[in-house]
């Protein structure tokens, strides 16, 4: 009899289950630093007190993205563990804002099995919800994940995929409560551009670029308290096909999301994740460089000092981004194609502008 938990493979999820995640976490204003530290966003709705608390807020909120690696992190044990990699995102909403003294906890629920052609592995698909300490729910996504079986030869489940919304529609979205933006002084933000200077179509090259470092994205992942193998165990991960160690995917999305600041400065939160895919795998030595195109524009109920903005991210390892690689002639990702990442943003109208 062991005491350790060696992870659930395949065979351990079943259609409707219910997964309680263990060890909520307080989230404190030294995680939001590192992140900071750890990313470099610039994003001052999430760096400083006054401009937050002059639009309604009681104080500066942790990033969007912290939050969300937080409440992934707490799934990772019971999903995966046993992991070869994160496939994809879709129908995630932000629902609330976390600050510090917050704490989080997870719960998930197994809403599609499809076990792969090679019979070694399957797919899971789980819809994750984090909760605040009062019970609140703040944020509720999709995630997929290609799990190792433990007995290839073990019968395969009936094959369900679920139906997913190509994207979140705009009536879906939420506006953080308390939000009321009253003016903001391009000086201050780093961006003289709101929503009416951008248009579907639109392509920003954000022409920085960011090296991964090993200590770094390890320590990032800690920070999330993702403990999948496959970031932390050289000993292992060395026989295997990438003879390293993956980034854990989640970084790559934030190194692009605060790159990013360099054409969007003025984006004040994420509102929502449509649809999300880690086409390549990220290691440790490569440079993370990201351009956008903006998918869609969209007023939203009731407000005339915001709207919305959908976006599509794309993240590149290794390769500058002033020619918007993405696929090739025959529609495949180039290989240097780290991320393909749809989601929605909070942009401030031109009204607002001092």
């Amino acid at each position: 009899m062991t005491k350790t938990n060696a992870g659930n493979f395949f065979e351990d999820f079943c259609l409707g289950q219910e997964i309680r995640h263990a060890t909520p976490r307080t989230v404190t204003a030294g995680d939001a630093a590192l992140y900071l530290a750890l990313t470099g966003s610039r994003f001052l709705q999430h760096c400083s007190d006054p401009f937050a608390s002059a639009h309604g807020l009681p104080r500066a909120p942790v990033e969007d993205l912290l939050a969300f690696h937080i409440v992934f992190g707490k799934t990772v044990p019971d999903i995966s563990l046993n992991a070869v990699a994160n496939l994809g995102y879709a129908d995630g909403r932000f629902l609330g804002l976390v600050y510090p003294g917050d704490t989080l906890h997870a719960r998930s629920e197994v809403i599609g099995l499809k076990q792969t052609s090679s019979g070694q592995t399957g797919i899971v698909w789980v819809r994750s919800r984090g909760f605040r300490q009062d019970g609140t729910l703040v944020l509720d996504y999709v995630r997929w994940v290609m799990v190792r079986k433990r007995d290839p030869k073990s019968p395969a489940p009936d094959p369900v995929t679920p139906e997913l919304p190509r994207f979140v529609t705009p009536d879906r979205l939420v506006v953080p409560a308390g939000l009321r933006v009253s003016r903001i002084d391009p000086a201050e933000t780093g961006s003289p551009f709101f929503f009416e200077d951008y248009e579907p179509g639109e392509r920003i090259d954000h022409v920085d670029g960011m090296g991964v470092m090993e200590s770094e994205h390890r320590l990032a992942t800690r920070l999330y308290q993702n403990t999948a193998r496959v970031h932390f165990n050289d000993h292992t991960e060395r026989q295997g096909r990438l003879g390293a160690c993956i980034v854990y995917g989640g970084v790559v999305i934030s190194l692009a999301r605060a790159l990013s600041f360099n054409g969007l400065g003025n984006a004040l939160h994420i509102l929502a994740i449509n649809a999300g895919s880690h086409v390549n795998p990220c290691r440790a030595g490569d440079t993370v460089y990201a351009w956008s195109e903006i998918l869609q524009k969209a007023d939203l109920p009731g407000r005339t000092d915001v709207g919305a903005l959908r976006l599509r991210l794309v993240a590149t390892k290794n390769r500058p981004c002033h020619d918007f690689p993405l696929k090739d002639a025959e529609g495949k990702y180039f290989q240097d194609i780290l991320l393909d990442f749809d989601y929605w943003v909070l942009m401030p109208k031109r009204s607002v502008a001092v």
